[in-house]
């Protein structure tokens, strides 16, 4: 156990973290995502939802300014709609140490797979949200 580091953060995960740069992407996957199917690095957080370690990560993460959008979800697929709750959610907990974010990014649920292909790390979680997943991209960690 560290100090100011939360024990929703396991030993491997803080390692990815540390071990990704400014640019890389990593995406906390809802429990129904095929993360392996798409992606050779991933690490199992079951029993945790996004939420909860949105809020765990964002301290110890910097998400990148110099991108349009440094978050993404999927967008709903035709004929389905999403729940304003989950975004909501997410963003509550991303706002305490990114007030100033822009918006998330909807996109494409085929489009979302090609991102999981190229993500550093995918990180499949309990939550059970449909369209729970979400992606962030590291920015530079600013001197101190």
């Amino acid at each position: 156990m560290l100090k100011g580091i939360s024990p929703l953060i396991s030993p491997e995960l803080l390692k990815i973290l540390s071990s990704m740069g400014h640019g890389d992407e990593i995406i906390l996957a809802d429990a129904h995502f095929p993360g392996e199917s798409f992606n050779q690095r991933v690490l199992r957080a079951d029993g945790l939802r996004i939420p909860d370690l949105l809020a765990a990560i964002l301290p110890l993460f910097e998400l990148d300014s110099y991108v349009p959008a440094p978050l993404t979800m999927m967008a709903a697929v035709e004929g389905d709609t999403l729940d304003p709750g989950v975004e909501t959610a997410y963003l509550k907990n991303i706002h305490i140490t990114n007030p100033n974010v822009a918006p998330i990014e909807r996109i494409d649920r085929f489009d979302f797979y090609d991102k999981a292909r190229s993500a550093f790390a995918v990180v499949m979680t309990g939550e059970t949200a449909k369209y729970g997943n979400i992606l962030l991209r590291k920015g530079v960690t600013p001197f101190l």
